[in-house]
């Protein structure tokens, strides 16, 4: 197998002790515990929709809800920088001590938002929208907020400061305008830039963006709530909360990618080199992503009507540079190579098709005739699920598999390949195909039980847990496999 890590450090070097590696092993071992865990909450909201969990009260499952989705979202972003901070050391220095710093913040953060569900109830969603958090009707208390917020802030300085020493490591070897490619567009070639370097840049760019945005929110709630008599404005406070909520998703996804272009070259022998349509598909990635949120607020009649079109356009257009180019990218570097289909391999591929496949369904979503129908149905969690789980989540996991395999030299066998695939294959589509077509069926979503209206929502649901169990299966046979290998390189 052809290594990544090995560049990493100078030659003679041992790989298998430099801090890089090491802290970020020790975020692949967080992960891989915390993800059964959020996955399991995911299962328990599926049982009380589909009428198995009748007697847990509704508030349970609001904030079971919360922390199974800001703690998915959390998961897969930290693990996306983590792992890209690893490949980005072919090329860069990362500073080592700011991922730790970026682990002790996380840390702190998890523990201070299970405080506030579990403990707590707090039960706002994902997207704590104002002005729900501080009117709980009772349900939560205030320190239930205040621990939400506080969490937040603290994940976001540690985000905010590890996002920016990788992009200052990559200023520190490129120029910003080499690290975007512009120098492409002039014919130029010198110096070679990977695609790694141009779309970590946009990344990096973007989460900054949505994490400003995110110190914007708190500094209007903390000067509301500290009694000087200012009020917010909610639309105001919506736009900023899924400008931030939005970017740092489609920002995870981009690692994603990232690491397609970076590792599945060393599995069909072929290299993936920066070209002209490469620069400018993610240059206008980095500019269309910066509005494509819009897409969240068709029904907010009081929004300004050129800013719902911007985010049809948006919306639409961010789907061709982003995905389009990459798709086509990744068969051309396949077809007629000698592609070696290992368990990374079928991971990374996986991952690109399940990126399509939510993309799809998500531009569908975003079309305002569709969204008027399906913006409130399961449809929304459906395609968010597919190029979550199906995709970036695929795409990382794969990268990862094949870096612990490199710094473990633990073999892969053919069988282990063959069990992950096919139940995560079967398990991830039966559960998303439920989604789907509960969205067609107009069942809504955020209900924890349904109406009799549509009680089809909770056949579905039924449907759903035998899936979820098979993709349990497949995630926890891929977690031991990875977990021994991660343990056996840290302690080489």
């Amino acid at each position: 197998m052809a290594t990544v890590a090995s560049t990493i450090t100078a030659p003679g070097a041992d790989v298998h002790r430099t801090p890089l590696i090491r802290v970020t092993l020790v975020w692949v071992l967080t992960a891989l515990v915390l993800f059964p865990v959020l996955a399991i909450l995911g299962l328990l909201m599926r049982a009380q929709q589909g009428g198995y969990l009748q007697s847990t009260p509704p508030e349970v499952f609001y904030a079971i809800m919360t922390l199974h989705g800001l703690g998915m979202v959390g998961l897969w972003f930290v693990a996306g920088m983590a792992v890209i901070s690893v490949l980005l050391a072919n090329y860069v220095k990362p500073t080592t001590a700011v991922s730790w710093i970026a682990y002790g913040a996380t840390l702190a953060g998890v523990v201070l938002l299970l405080a506030a569900t579990l403990i707590g109830r707090l039960g706002v969603g994902w997207y704590f929208l104002y002005p729900l958090p501080f009117h709980s009707g009772g349900t939560w208390p205030p320190w239930a907020t205040a621990s939400l917020f506080a969490a937040l802030a603290i994940m976001g300085v540690g985000w905010t400061v590890w996002s920016a020493d990788l992009l200052f490591a990559i200023a520190r070897r490129y120029r910003l305008s080499h690290a975007l490619g512009w120098h492409y567009l002039s014919g130029a070639t010198t110096p070679d830039v990977p695609p790694i370097i141009i779309i970590s840049t946009v990344s990096f760019i973007g989460v900054l963006a949505g994490l400003v945005a995110a110190v914007v929110i708190l500094v209007l709630v903390a000067l509301e709530q500290f009694g000087s008599g200012f009020t917010n404005d909610a639309l105001l406070i919506k736009n900023l909360t899924f400008y931030f909520g939005h970017m740092v998703v489609n920002i995870t996804m981009y690692f994603g990618v990232a690491m397609v272009y970076e590792v599945l070259p060393a599995y069909t022998g072929r290299p993936w080199k920066t070209n002209t349509l490469v620069v400018l598909a993610w240059n206008l990635v980095l500019f269309l992503v910066m509005f494509a949120y819009l897409h969240h607020l068709y029904m907010d009649f009081a929004q300004p009507r050129w800013l719902q079109v911007t985010g049809q356009l948006s919306s639409y257009l961010i789907s061709v540079p982003a995905a389009v180019v990459t798709i086509f990218s990744t068969l051309v570097l396949i077809y007629g190579s000698t592609m070696r289909w290992r368990l990374p391999s079928v991971m990374l591929f996986l991952g690109v098709m399940g990126w399509a496949i939510g993309g799809v369904a998500a531009v569908i979503d975003s079309t305002v005739a569709v969204n008027t129908r399906f913006h409130n149905t399961l449809w929304v969690p459906a395609h968010f699920h597919t190029y979550f789980v199906m995709g970036v989540m695929l795409m990382i996991l794969g990268t990862v598999f094949h870096l612990v395999t490199d710094l473990s030299k633990v073999p892969e066998r053919s069988a282990l390949t063959k069990t992950i695939v096919g139940t995560v294959g079967l398990g991830g589509y039966g559960f998303l195909l439920m989604f789907y077509l509960a969205g067609v069926a107009s069942v809504p979503r955020r209900y924890a039980v349904y109406p009799a209206e549509v009680a089809v929502g909770t056949t579905f649901a039924k449907v759903s847990l035998i899936f979820i169990a098979v993709l349990l299966v497949g995630a926890l046979v891929y977690i031991w496999e990875t977990g021994r290998r991660c343990l056996k390189a840290f302690s080489s």
